[in-house]
């Protein structure tokens, strides 16, 4: 069958699958996600499917706002220190009646409130102890959820199995019982090789603040001893650097990734005074992970953490102690691996603080790790807030040559914290209406080579401008950015428009780069992209996708959000001349029932060097993609 018969028959299928998937409220509450997920990824690592399993959630069991703590409101990722501190100010001082109310903290701005109403809801004006759980009663209340995904990958390509399947299942009451298994086969494996996973978590037992089992993830502090698999750098929401939810939670994702055990926390609130305010409350952790960084080596994990929260004074305490089955070793020929850690047994010791004082906090952690000498890891920084919507944050990190630790990461350039000096400096302002600017600039050194700078010591050097108008049912956005590293400048920029209404929601995106390195050789990218979305009257949702771009070399290729399936994502690297093009469907089939699916076909023509955009007749590669996803609540 040749190539453009495979894509008329996709397309046709396609066609005939028109009646096809999404509930309105999973609808709306996805886009949601996935703008949220788009600002966070911008120039940092985020699980997609971690992410929106987690706030798809709280969208099910929202937060009750008068009986919110702290660490609740932090795990909605998007809400800065300052506005949860805000909320918890607000409703401490006088308990919400409705969410409305939220209108009238000063710290959000309609986005953030769009976005939190998703998530929260007032329930009760007075604060009331934990509930005892009935297994009667959790199993049937409870929300069931069995979801099955196949997706045929690379159709033109039948030289290797393309085919990739994944089952999960997972159970949630009241966001208290939580515990799912998973199952998946990648594309090209035998059946019989499946990844495998599953959870089991516990929250709010009395004393036990959280109890979990299987695959998990863990983060204290600023995440230099041990944090979440996937990492917040730089953000497009520029102040929120050295944010993340801390503690422990299930990770139902079985990509290797994670902690693979059992762990809890305790929590002990000896009080102090007579309001919850001036309560000490004292979170004790302990956890165990037994995982395989690789096919012949195995590790084992012993964590404890303790930490000390009194107003707004935090200081905790973590301490990791991994043993492996052998020693771990490095090719030894390559420079940049040189300071890495070798042997079988390694200590991580971390000391972290924040403190909060209404106009400014302050934050940081100091870490070492047992190595061929003992290496040192800080962050320290400080935000400010000098008026009503203007925020300044400005972060220094250093991590020694010796520092290393696989377990940990903080607010780094490159993918491991490992012999790095730094400083970020960042502003958000907000107090001309319907306006947003945010800027943020970062210098960083190298005092020996990484991997792809072969010499030393090396600068660089990271800048952003991002400028965002939202006015009811449209906004815009500007971003440009200047990046230099291993003496190579990258100059990017991209422009975005949305409008939203009766159904329908446009979106129009320019992307133009420029790279330089130092032989002043200058190659260059560009991408024009039209997205075209409407919600039926009956709850189908159809989303399409237009997209040609011309990029001339691999280091000009631009990355693209796509929306796709539920639980899943995708950011392809657009390189070459051609067109990308794909459809989205989302249909309710019953009240309980759900079908998403996702086509997609990139068409890249010939390269051309004379010309900016190739019209010759030669013949084009293709390659397409079809996702299913079947969801299923009882």
């Amino acid at each position: 069958m040749s190539s453009v018969a495979k894509i008329s028959l996709v397309w046709s299928l396609i066609i005939a699958s028109a009646s096809v998937v999404y509930a309105r409220e999973t609808y709306a509450i996805t886009d949601i996600i996935s703008d949220i997920y788009e600002q966070l990824t911008e120039t940092s690592e985020v699980d997609y499917e971690q992410l929106q399993d987690e706030l798809l959630s709280f969208a099910d069991h929202p937060i009750d706002l008068n009986t919110a703590t702290a660490h609740d409101l932090e795990q909605l990722r998007f809400l800065s220190t300052r506005q949860v501190d805000a909320i918890l100010r607000y409703v401490d001082q006088h308990p919400m009646h409705n969410v409305g109310e939220l209108d009238l903290i000063s710290e959000l701005q309609p986005y953030d409130i769009r976005n939190l109403q998703a998530f929260v809801f007032v329930d009760s004006l007075y604060t009331a102890p934990s509930e005892p759980l009935y297994a009667k009663e959790v199993f049937h209340y409870g929300r069931h959820e069995l979801l099955t995904r196949l997706d045929i990958r690379d159709i033109e390509s039948f030289q290797s199995d393309p085919v990739y399947a994944q089952l999960k299942y997972k159970f949630n009451y009241r966001n208290r019982v939580q515990f799912g298994l998973q199952g998946r086969r990648a594309p090209g494996a035998d059946w019989r090789q499946l990844q495998y996973g599953g959870y089991v978590q516990l929250n709010d037992l009395g004393i036990v603040q959280t109890l979990v089992a299987g695959n998990y993830q863990a983060q204290f502090g600023l995440g230099l001893v041990v944090s979440e698999p996937f990492h917040r750098g730089k953000l497009a929401y520029v102040t929120d650097v050295g944010m993340a939810p801390e503690g422990l939670r299930q990770y139902s994702s079985v990509d290797g990734q994670g902690l693979h055990g059992a762990g809890t926390t305790l929590l002990f609130s000896p009080r102090v005074g007579k309001n919850k305010q001036h309560a000490l409350d004292i979170y004790t952790s302990i956890f165990y992970s037994w995982t395989t960084p690789n096919d012949s080596l195995h590790r084992h994990t012993l964590g404890t953490n303790i930490d000390f929260r009194y107003r707004r004074l935090k200081v905790g305490l973590t301490m990791l102690e991994n043993l492996y089955s052998d020693s771990v070793t490095y090719y030894a020929q390559a420079k940049y691996n040189q300071n890495y850690f070798r042997g079988q047994y390694q200590t991580v010791l971390g000391l972290n603080f924040r403190y909060n004082y209404g106009w400014f906090d302050v934050f940081g952690e100091v870490a070492t790790a047992q190595n061929q000498q003992w290496g040192v890891g800080a962050e320290v920084g400080s935000r400010f807030y000098p008026v009503n919507d203007v925020s300044l944050v400005v972060l220094y990190r250093y991590y020694s040559p010796t520092f290393d630790n696989t377990l940990g990461y903080g607010f780094s350039e490159s993918s491991r914290i490992n012999d790095e000096n730094g400083l970020y400096l960042g502003t958000d302002i907000r107090c001309v209406r319907h306006w947003r600017f945010s800027v943020y600039g970062d210098v960083f050194r190298f005092s020996a080579p990484k991997f792809g700078i072969p010499f030393a010591p090396s600068l660089g050097y990271d800048a952003l401008g991002d400028i965002r108008y939202v006015y009811q049912e449209w906004n815009m956005q500007l971003r440009l950015r200047a990046r230099e590293k291993a003496r190579k400048g990258t100059y990017s920029a991209r422009y975005q428009f949305h409008w939203e209404r009766d159904g329908w929601r446009l979106r129009t995106q320019l992307d133009a780069n420029l790279v330089s390195d130092s032989l002043s050789h200058r190659t260059w990218g560009a991408s024009v992209l039209q997205d075209i979305q409407y919600t039926f009257a009956i709850p189908l949702t159809l989303q399409f996708r237009v997209q040609v771009f011309d990029v001339r070399q691999w280091d000009n290729r631009i990355y693209t959000y796509e929306n796709d399936v539920l639980y899943a994502n995708s950011s392809p690297a657009t390189y070459g001349q051609g067109g990308r093009f794909y459809l989205n469907l989302r249909w309710l089939i019953l009240p309980s029932l759900s079908l998403y699916l996702k086509a997609a076909t990139t068409v890249t023509l010939p390269r051309s060097n004379t010309q900016p955009l190739n019209l010759s007749f030669a013949q084009p590669s293709t390659s397409s993609d079809i996702h299913l996803l079947l969801r299923a609540n009882l």
